[in-house]
């Protein structure tokens, strides 16, 4: 079964360039049980270089398997606020964590010499999961130390693995300007049985 993987570009990320064609992300909003992380990093829009966008994250990667249940995997980049909000959470006992979070990354289409959304949720304010679990763990991570790719503003390295709820909802994969599909991820949950 096909994969989506998408390598991201911190640097064009942060520093926007209209003579560079690499694929940038963000997560522009993330709530982790109880904390909502800030959006506090203002990035350009790749879709009007005009135009300021406030993330969260700025991705070095995003990963999903494609399939209903299969989880998304986000790397990148936080502040220095949002660093300290992720690491208190790693710190705590959790055991099952509700989150919600939106997203969009974004690739270069040659032919039409624009960029285009190749990866975003459909729902309105994003889509709804759970922190995975690795072994006894839950799946997210903030370094210690400052990254060096970019280096002001001061950014972390952050990941995270969030499957689904039990909630039918979808997301938009695209491979061109104009070729897309929408694609489940959850599963509805009622009265004990499953659909999608």
């Amino acid at each position: 079964m096909a994969t989506f993987q998408k390598h991201c570009d911190i640097y064009q990320g942060y520093n926007f360039k209209r003579d560079v064609q690499t694929p940038i992300g963000f997560i522009t909003a993330l709530t982790i049980g109880d904390i909502t992380l800030t959006a506090d990093q203002t990035c350009k829009d790749p879709l009007a270089p005009d135009k300021d966008l406030t993330v969260v994250t700025v991705l070095s990667g995003a990963m999903w398997g494609l399939g209903v249940t299969d989880p998304f995997y986000f790397s990148g980049q936080v502040s220095v606020y949002n660093k300290q909000q992720v690491k208190q959470l790693t710190y705590k006992d959790l055991t099952k964590v509700d989150v919600s979070f939106d997203f969009m990354v974004y690739e270069y289409d040659p032919i039409e010499k624009a960029y285009f959304k190749c990866l975003l949720p459909t729902e309105e304010g994003g889509l709804k999961g759970l922190l995975e679990k690795n072994g006894d763990d839950l799946n997210i991570d903030v370094a210690d130390d400052p990254s060096r790719e970019v280096q002001s503003p001061e950014n972390f390295s952050f990941q995270i693995g969030i499957k689904p709820q039990p909630l039918a909802q979808k997301a938009s994969i695209a491979s061109s300007f104009k070729v897309k599909v929408v694609k489940s991820w959850g599963l509805k949950v009622e009265g004990g049985q499953a659909s999608g």
